[in-house]
């Protein structure tokens, strides 16, 4: 078989494209809450709007079919979920969204009470993994701890 030397060019360049696609490695996203707000709830169960951020350190966007996470406050149990829509960080970008939450801040509260905690802000931990919609690479995982405010 006889190949034209542009063939086999464009076939090692195809392949050397494939191979540092491959290799390229995902930095973690930075998500952070920036709000959360309550919908609606009782003593038993809250209906909350959290708004994240996300900060996509990587020179590539990331096409996030999902966020799975879990949500701790002053060292409580707060909430779990899954955003519900899609969206794409730009490279080296970031954004904003709305994810709806249901919680139990019965923990939160009771220690909120007793004077355990005693500032205008709240530390958290928000840990879980970022889906993404396209890629060999399928989820980043995150685990970020901040503060958000009470007032």
């Amino acid at each position: 078989m006889k190949y034209s030397i542009a063939a086999l060019l464009a076939a090692a360049v195809l392949a050397v494209a494939g191979c540092s696609a491959l290799g390229y490695k995902f930095e973690t996203p930075q998500l952070t809450i920036v709000q959360v707000e309550l919908v609606k709830g009782d003593l038993l169960q809250q209906n909350l709007r959290v708004r994240l951020h996300v900060r996509n350190p990587n020179r590539r966007e990331l096409p996030v079919s999902g966020i799975t996470y879990e949500i701790e406050v002053a060292g409580e149990k707060f909430a779990h979920g899954e955003s519900e829509r899609d969206f794409t960080v730009p490279a080296l970008g970031e954004t904003e969204f709305d994810v709806g939450v249901t919680a139990n801040a019965a923990g939160v509260l009771l220690r909120l009470a007793t004077g355990g905690i005693r500032s205008d802000a709240v530390d958290y931990r928000l840990v879980g993994k970022v889906n993404l919609k396209s890629g060999l690479l399928r989820s980043l995982p995150f685990e970020q701890r901040g503060k958000v405010n009470l007032r």
